[in-house]
């Protein structure tokens, strides 16, 4: 399907196209508002790196059919969203101002979207760990997406660094291409959901190496070793091909800096339960808020609440708010 033009003005801008910006669309566009989306990548967001999403609510195996993959389910998000009649522009924003109770947002080609509300849906970036080799070695077997270049390890040495959902969902991912998995955490036990590190630590695919960290990675046009730091700081060299890395995420939260939005000191969105920020019209959902538990089902009820919210902001706007 073909994206539709867009209009300079819309009653709502929503950055970011993620579960939680795909969802506010939907609710919003089907709400009868005009409404447009900015995505600098694709339709999915972190969402298209899982394999197989398996804890999304009635997303379940149906005969010899798997659970949806990610990047089927934001196919699907995407497709419904336009449906309804969301406009998408595939281009990232450079600046947003805001005057007279309108946002003002420049992008990157110099082209201006003016709208009454905005839903900030732009996600979190991957961290880095800042090892000596990471930088220079990325593409060259240093990875932060398993589905994306896990295929060109198939049956090769592969570290996993990270303790949290990310990581170890990639980990079961990579465990289908290779038997030589090793899954180090610099601490004693894993932070992601019990039943994923539980799956994790069963699976005879992958070794896991609690109070471990990785101090370097080594290889002259491709990666061919790691230098590990285990207990009781014993440090020692490991042969591997890859190195693919979960270490948490970073708000990315820097095209809402000259608003003045409130932010918590991870640098994550304040918002309250309406999902509107301390800027009014100015709503935030998905991994940028601040939040006890990020998780696409989560991402995509936020969606939905600030989509309604919103709404009804505009109403209010525009006198029509029903009190």
């Amino acid at each position: 399907m073909e994206e539709k033009s867009f209009s300079a003005k819309t009653d709502l801008l929503i950055i970011g196209a993620g579960p939680a910006g795909l969802s506010a669309a939907q609710y919003t566009a089907r709400a009868g508002l005009k409404v447009l989306v900015l995505e600098q990548m694709a339709p999915g967001g972190e969402v298209l790196n899982i394999d197989i999403l398996e804890n999304y609510p009635g997303n379940i195996a149906r005969g010899e059919e798997k659970p949806r993959s990610g990047f089927e389910f934001s196919q699907d998000l995407h497709k419904q969203a336009m449906e309804f009649g969301a406009e998408f522009i595939m281009e990232g924003g450079a600046a947003i101002t805001r005057e007279r109770e309108q946002f003002t947002v420049t992008l990157n080609s110099g082209k201006v979207i003016c709208a009454a509300a905005l839903i900030l849906a732009t996600g979190a970036e991957r961290r880095k760990l800042g090892v000596p080799g990471e930088a220079e070695m990325y593409g060259r077997g240093v990875s932060y997406c398993a589905t994306c270049d896990g295929p060109f390890f198939k049956n090769k040495n592969i570290l996993v660094v990270g303790g949290g959902d990310a990581a170890c969902d990639e980990a079961q991912f990579l465990s289908h291409l290779t038997d030589k998995i090793i899954l180090v955490h610099r601490k004693n036990m894993f932070r992601a959901q019990k039943a994923l590190a539980e799956r994790t630590l069963a699976n005879p695919n992958i070794e896991v190496r609690f109070n471990t960290r990785l101090l370097e990675i080594m290889g002259e046009t491709k990666v061919s070793s790691v230098r590990l730091e285990g207990p009781g700081q014993k440090m020692y060299e490991e042969p591997i091909d890859a190195v693919f890395i979960f270490a948490g995420s970073i708000p990315q939260t820097a095209l809402i800096k000259e608003l003045g939005a409130e932010l918590d000191e991870a640098g994550y969105v304040i918002t309250n339960q309406h999902m509107e920020s301390s800027v009014p019209g100015l709503y935030a959902i998905g991994d940028v808020r601040s939040s006890p538990f990020r998780q696409v089902v989560v991402a995509a009820g936020e969606g939905a609440v600030a989509a309604h919210c919103a709404a009804a902001y505009l109403d209010k706007l525009k006198g029509l708010h029903y009190t």
